[in-house]
């Protein structure tokens, strides 16, 4: 069983800062590839940012490429996605995830097996 807390949303002005954290309660994290996705109201859910068990490889959304970074640490099973220059239609829901399969599969896609409750995320103009 996988559990994933998300931690550090919260309200901010257009182009400031936030960073996200989750925390992976599962044995052998450093199996998982581990994303980020958001879902903003009226919209479907999208994939901005995963890193690959390792963390040798990344994806990136364009809307968020070049703002937005993901990273993790194995020894203290956590994922984070650092969020700058932020945008008011940055605001949605943003749900950590984990899948143990091959990273194109999951990558840039929904098909993660395990998901956090999320986190709001409200940039203001």
């Amino acid at each position: 069983q996988v559990q994933l807390v998300e931690s550090g949303g919260g309200l901010v002005q257009a182009g400031g800062s936030l960073r996200l954290s989750c925390a992976a309660s599962v044995r052998s994290f450093s199996t998982y590839g581990m994303g980020w996705l958001r879902q903003a109201p009226g919209k479907e859910r999208e994939s901005i940012a995963a890193i690959s068990w390792s963390g040798g490889s990344t994806y990136y959304a364009d809307s968020v490429k070049g703002r937005f970074t993901i990273s993790r640490d194995n020894a203290k099973n956590t994922v984070t996605l650092q969020m700058n220059s932020l945008k008011p239609e940055d605001t949605a829901v943003y749900y950590c995830a984990a899948d143990r399969g091959n990273y194109y599969t999951y990558a840039a896609t929904l098909k993660y097996a395990y998901w956090g409750q999320g986190t709001q995320v409200t940039v203001s103009s």
